[in-house]
């Protein structure tokens, strides 16, 4: 072989050994993913060591961008659309900066059952430390033995946290973190008041973090008068919905909803929560869909904590189907899976539409929202709407009598709003393909 072919020999292996070096490269990143998204968040070992146990890999938006700033030891507000992690969003930094000074935090939340859900999530973190769930409807002397062994971590109610308080069985003087959760809701609650009178109790020099899907005026309000410079993460708009939650609208009259309810469970064969709007509703359609033949439990005000603790259970495990819940339940219901959210009724407050739809479609999965209206109810409609920037689509049923808002065509407001309306679909109901 004359040195030209060897040259041009050589030449072509040194080709052949490129493209084999890029295609090993390219296998290799597909292979090879990058470190997961927790590290580089400044979580400490012990914690990275924790969510890795509990097969935690990828932190939610809301997690990644606060995660960091709280973990500084900032003021911060956080936005984000129901069921994104915004628990381990001020939980993972509140251990953390816990565990590296002697104080102790508190979290404010409206209802029992989030107070249950925050512990829960907090426990799975880091199963050593100490806490105590103050909450109405359940033991005072438990909490109190709770409170006598020096937990790090307070979860309480408003009116619960400050009946210990003024029992003096609890101090606050030591509060280095405080987390206001679902602080909107609080106020709709009337707590405004009781978290006033917490917020000039605890110590000045402190983190204070405040957590919720929608922001309104009130609580920008308290976030500029007991908060320093804090930053504000909002990974949504306030008052947008969870992304895979797709939406439908049934205009009908009063006497037809149990009708049309019997017809939507007869279609859905998922785990199914149901808002009323009074707890008699809620008891009413319990026994409505009792007597249809189906695994119900129902959560409202008249119910103990006991027996609330032992519907959201059941019907996390399947024993109940269905749930019927007021307002009280439209937050702190931490259950995956959960395939179709019906409003029996429209809410009072547009704001909690958004609470509520966000029972389903929860950690990015698929969920459904259908919501009855009656004829007069537009106004409460587009105020929904506008809330979310988006029409609710419209449906009618073939064996209901048809229905509409008697104000105005939703097609000539000149507002966005579009025709929506479709015929009941056999195969899925409700469901646009």
């Amino acid at each position: 072989m004359d040195s030209g072919t060897t040259r041009l020999f050589q030449r072509k292996i040194t080709i052949i050994n490129l493209i084999e070096y890029i295609l090993f490269l390219m296998t290799t990143s597909q292979t090879e993913p990058t470190e997961p998204g927790f590290y580089g968040l400044g979580i400490a070992p012990q914690f990275m060591e924790a969510l890795q146990r509990i097969k935690f890999h990828t932190p939610t938006p809301i997690q990644q961008k606060a995660i960091p700033i709280a973990l500084e030891g900032k003021d911060l507000i956080g936005i984000a659309q129901t069921g994104t992690g915004k628990t381990l969003a001020f939980g993972i930094p509140m251990l953390q900066r816990l565990a590296q000074s002697n104080g102790r935090g508190l979290v404010l939340v409206p209802t029992r059952e989030l107070a249950v859900q925050v512990r829960g999530d907090l426990v799975k973190v880091a199963p050593k430390i100490k806490t105590a769930v103050l909450i109405g409807g359940a033991s005072m002397h438990l909490q109190i033995q709770d409170l006598r062994r020096q937990p790090r971590i307070l979860i309480a109610t408003p009116g619960r946290l400050i009946d210990h308080m003024e029992q003096r069985y609890v101090t606050l003087s030591d509060i280095c973190i405080l987390v206001l959760d679902e602080a909107d809701r609080m106020l709709d609650m009337g707590f405004a008041p009781q978290i006033q009178r917490i917020l000039r109790t605890v110590p000045r020099e402190r983190q204070t973090m405040l957590f919720s899907a929608t922001m309104p005026e009130a609580i920008t309000r308290i976030a500029s008068s007991y908060m320093r410079l804090p930053v504000q993460v909002e990974m949504a708009k306030s008052g947008t919905a969870a992304e895979k939650v797709t939406h439908e609208l049934f205009v009908v009259s009063r006497e037809s909803k149990s009708k049309l309810l019997k017809e939507i469970l007869a279609q859905y064969h998922g785990s199914t929560l149901i808002f009323s709007r009074t707890k008699a509703g809620a008891q009413k359609i319990t026994r409505v869909i009792r007597d249809l033949g189906h695994r119900v439990a129902e959560i409202h005000s008249d119910r103990s904590f006991g027996q609330r603790r032992e519907a959201l259970e059941g019907f996390r495990s399947g024993r109940y189907r269905i749930l019927v819940a007021t307002d009280i339940a439209s937050r702190g219901i931490d259950v995956r899976g959960i395939e179709l959210v019906i409003n029996y009724d429209l809410p009072e407050d547009s704001e909690n539409y958004v609470h509520r739809i966000g029972r389903t479609g929860r950690a990015g999965a698929l969920g459904h929202a259908i919501s009855f209206a009656m004829p007069d109810q537009e106004k409460e409609v587009r105020a929904i709407e506008r809330l979310m920037r988006v029409p609710l689509p419209v449906s009618e049923h073939p064996e209901l009598p048809k229905e509409s808002f008697f104000a105005s065509s939703r097609t000539t407001q000149g507002r966005g709003f579009r025709s929506n309306r479709r015929s009941f679909a056999p195969r899925r109901f409700g469901r646009r393909k």
